[in-house]
Protein backbone atom coordinates (compact mmCIF):
# COMPACT_ATOMS: atom_id res chain seq x y z
CA UNK A 1 0.00 0.00 0.00
CA UNK A 2 1.99 2.92 -1.34
CA UNK A 3 -0.03 5.54 0.56
CA UNK A 4 0.92 3.81 3.83
CA UNK A 5 4.61 3.70 2.90
CA UNK A 6 4.52 7.42 2.08
CA UNK A 7 2.79 8.22 5.38
CA UNK A 8 5.35 6.17 7.32
CA UNK A 9 8.21 8.00 5.58
CA UNK A 10 6.59 11.39 6.17
CA UNK A 11 5.24 10.97 9.70
CA UNK A 12 7.11 8.01 11.20
CA UNK A 13 10.17 8.30 13.41
CA UNK A 14 12.90 5.68 13.77
CA UNK A 15 14.17 5.24 17.33
CA UNK A 16 17.07 3.18 18.69
CA UNK A 17 16.40 -0.55 19.06
CA UNK A 18 14.50 -0.92 15.76
CA UNK A 19 11.52 1.02 17.09
CA UNK A 20 9.31 2.77 14.54
CA UNK A 21 7.03 5.42 16.03
CA UNK A 22 3.87 5.97 14.04
CA UNK A 23 1.92 7.35 16.96
CA UNK A 24 0.86 10.49 15.08
CA UNK A 25 -1.52 8.49 12.87
CA UNK A 26 -1.78 4.82 13.86
CA UNK A 27 -1.41 3.85 17.48
CA UNK A 28 -1.71 6.85 19.79
CA UNK A 29 -3.40 9.52 17.73
CA UNK A 30 -5.44 7.87 15.02
CA UNK A 31 -6.00 9.30 11.55
CA UNK A 32 -9.49 7.88 11.11
CA UNK A 33 -9.84 8.71 7.43
CA UNK A 34 -6.52 7.00 6.69
CA UNK A 35 -7.24 3.98 8.90
CA UNK A 36 -10.59 3.68 7.13
CA UNK A 37 -8.60 3.20 3.90
CA UNK A 38 -6.57 0.51 5.67
CA UNK A 39 -9.84 -1.23 6.57
CA UNK A 40 -10.95 -1.10 2.94
CA UNK A 41 -7.64 -2.64 1.87
CA UNK A 42 -7.95 -5.49 4.36
CA UNK A 43 -11.46 -6.13 3.00
CA UNK A 44 -10.07 -6.19 -0.54
CA UNK A 45 -7.46 -8.74 0.54
CA UNK A 46 -9.68 -11.00 2.68
CA UNK A 47 -13.25 -10.19 1.60
CA UNK A 48 -13.76 -13.45 -0.28
CA UNK A 49 -13.47 -15.53 2.90
CA UNK A 50 -16.29 -16.55 5.28
CA UNK A 51 -15.07 -14.29 8.10
CA UNK A 52 -17.54 -13.77 10.93
CA UNK A 53 -15.19 -12.39 13.63
CA UNK A 54 -12.20 -10.10 13.70
CA UNK A 55 -9.76 -10.74 16.54
CA UNK A 56 -7.10 -8.37 17.84
CA UNK A 57 -5.29 -7.56 21.05
CA UNK A 58 -5.62 -4.45 23.16
CA UNK A 59 -4.86 -1.68 22.74
CA UNK A 60 -3.37 -0.56 19.43
CA UNK A 61 -5.15 -3.11 17.27
CA UNK A 62 -8.66 -2.23 18.41
CA UNK A 63 -9.24 0.91 16.34
CA UNK A 64 -7.81 -0.67 13.20
CA UNK A 65 -9.91 -3.80 13.72
CA UNK A 66 -13.08 -1.76 14.24
CA UNK A 67 -12.63 0.26 11.07
CA UNK A 68 -11.90 -2.95 9.19
CA UNK A 69 -14.91 -4.78 10.67
CA UNK A 70 -17.37 -2.29 9.19
CA UNK A 71 -16.51 -3.60 5.70
CA UNK A 72 -17.04 -7.22 6.75
CA UNK A 73 -20.12 -6.36 8.83
CA UNK A 74 -18.85 -8.54 11.68
CA UNK A 75 -18.01 -7.98 15.36
CA UNK A 76 -14.55 -7.29 16.75
CA UNK A 77 -13.32 -9.34 19.68
CA UNK A 78 -10.17 -8.30 21.48
CA UNK A 79 -7.95 -10.15 23.89
CA UNK A 80 -7.30 -8.24 27.10
CA UNK A 81 -3.92 -7.85 28.74
CA UNK A 82 -5.32 -7.80 32.25
CA UNK A 83 -8.09 -9.37 34.28
CA UNK A 84 -10.93 -7.04 35.22
CA UNK A 85 -13.99 -7.41 37.44
CA UNK A 86 -16.32 -7.44 34.43
CA UNK A 87 -14.66 -10.53 32.93
CA UNK A 88 -16.63 -13.51 34.13
CA UNK A 89 -17.10 -17.13 33.20
CA UNK A 90 -14.65 -19.34 31.35
CA UNK A 91 -11.65 -17.70 29.73
CA UNK A 92 -9.05 -18.54 27.13
CA UNK A 93 -5.61 -17.54 28.37
CA UNK A 94 -2.21 -17.34 26.73
CA UNK A 95 1.08 -15.52 27.26
CA UNK A 96 2.42 -12.90 24.86
CA UNK A 97 5.85 -11.27 24.96
CA UNK A 98 5.76 -7.64 23.79
CA UNK A 99 8.67 -6.45 21.64
CA UNK A 100 7.89 -2.78 22.32
CA UNK A 101 7.14 -3.01 26.03
CA UNK A 102 9.81 -5.64 26.82
CA UNK A 103 7.48 -7.66 29.04
CA UNK A 104 5.25 -10.71 28.95
CA UNK A 105 1.49 -10.39 29.35
CA UNK A 106 -1.14 -12.91 30.34
CA UNK A 107 -3.75 -12.34 27.64
CA UNK A 108 -7.35 -13.39 28.17
CA UNK A 109 -10.54 -13.66 26.18
CA UNK A 110 -13.98 -14.75 27.34
CA UNK A 111 -14.95 -18.11 25.84
CA UNK A 112 -18.45 -16.80 25.10
CA UNK A 113 -17.04 -14.60 22.29
CA UNK A 114 -15.05 -17.21 20.33
CA UNK A 115 -16.08 -20.75 19.42
CA UNK A 116 -15.56 -23.56 16.94
CA UNK A 117 -18.19 -22.01 14.62
CA UNK A 118 -16.11 -18.85 14.13
CA UNK A 119 -14.02 -17.98 11.06
CA UNK A 120 -11.49 -15.45 12.28
CA UNK A 121 -9.43 -12.68 10.71
CA UNK A 122 -6.63 -11.47 12.98
CA UNK A 123 -5.82 -7.77 12.63
CA UNK A 124 -2.93 -5.92 14.31
CA UNK A 125 -0.88 -2.78 13.87
CA UNK A 126 2.65 -4.27 13.91
CA UNK A 127 4.33 -7.59 13.28
CA UNK A 128 7.92 -7.88 14.55
CA UNK A 129 8.81 -11.17 16.23
CA UNK A 130 5.27 -12.52 15.87
CA UNK A 131 4.57 -13.09 19.57
CA UNK A 132 1.22 -11.24 19.62
CA UNK A 133 -0.07 -13.10 16.56
CA UNK A 134 1.19 -16.44 17.94
CA UNK A 135 -0.71 -15.76 21.16
CA UNK A 136 -3.90 -14.94 19.27
CA UNK A 137 -3.45 -18.10 17.19
CA UNK A 138 -3.15 -20.08 20.43
CA UNK A 139 -6.51 -18.65 21.55
CA UNK A 140 -8.08 -19.45 18.15
CA UNK A 141 -6.78 -23.03 18.40
CA UNK A 142 -8.07 -23.42 21.96
CA UNK A 143 -11.49 -22.25 20.77
CA UNK A 144 -11.44 -24.67 17.84
CA UNK A 145 -12.14 -21.71 15.54
CA UNK A 146 -10.88 -21.42 11.95
CA UNK A 147 -8.17 -18.91 11.08
CA UNK A 148 -8.95 -17.22 7.75
CA UNK A 149 -5.91 -14.95 7.68
CA UNK A 150 -3.77 -12.36 9.43
CA UNK A 151 -3.83 -8.71 8.41
CA UNK A 152 -0.95 -6.53 9.58
CA UNK A 153 -0.57 -2.81 8.95
CA UNK A 154 3.24 -2.65 9.30
CA UNK A 155 5.56 -5.64 9.29
CA UNK A 156 9.22 -5.42 10.22
CA UNK A 157 10.42 -7.79 7.53
CA UNK A 158 13.95 -7.82 8.94
CA UNK A 159 12.64 -9.57 12.06
CA UNK A 160 11.48 -13.19 12.07
CA UNK A 161 7.76 -12.97 12.87
CA UNK A 162 6.37 -12.81 9.35
CA UNK A 163 8.76 -15.43 7.97
CA UNK A 164 7.95 -17.80 10.84
CA UNK A 165 4.18 -17.46 10.44
CA UNK A 166 4.30 -17.87 6.66
CA UNK A 167 6.55 -20.95 7.04
CA UNK A 168 3.68 -22.52 9.05
CA UNK A 169 1.33 -21.93 6.13
CA UNK A 170 -0.47 -18.98 7.70
CA UNK A 171 -1.78 -16.42 5.20
CA UNK A 172 -0.23 -13.17 6.45
CA UNK A 173 -0.89 -10.03 4.45
CA UNK A 174 1.03 -6.92 5.53
CA UNK A 175 0.21 -3.56 3.99
CA UNK A 176 3.77 -2.29 4.38
CA UNK A 177 6.84 -4.47 4.94
CA UNK A 178 9.95 -2.70 6.17
CA UNK A 179 13.14 -4.20 4.78
CA UNK A 180 15.44 -2.05 6.89
CA UNK A 181 15.59 1.17 8.93
CA UNK A 182 18.26 3.72 9.70
CA UNK A 183 18.01 7.04 11.51
CA UNK A 184 17.46 8.76 8.17
CA UNK A 185 15.74 6.20 5.94
CA UNK A 186 13.16 3.43 5.86
CA UNK A 187 13.45 0.86 3.09
CA UNK A 188 10.34 -1.10 2.09
CA UNK A 189 10.07 -4.49 0.40
CA UNK A 190 8.42 -4.51 -2.99
CA UNK A 191 5.01 -6.17 -2.87
CA UNK A 192 2.51 -7.37 -5.41
CA UNK A 193 -0.89 -5.71 -5.24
Amino acid sequence: MKALEEKIRRDGQVRPGNILKVDSFLNHQMDIEFINEIGKEFHRLFGDRPINKILTIEASGIGIACLTAQYFNVPVVFAKKSQSVNLDGDLYCTKIASFTHKRTYDVILSKKFLSAEDHVLVIDDFLANGCAVEGLLDIINKAGATLEGVGIVIEKGFQEGGKSLRAKGIDVKSLAIIKGMTDTDIEFEEQDD
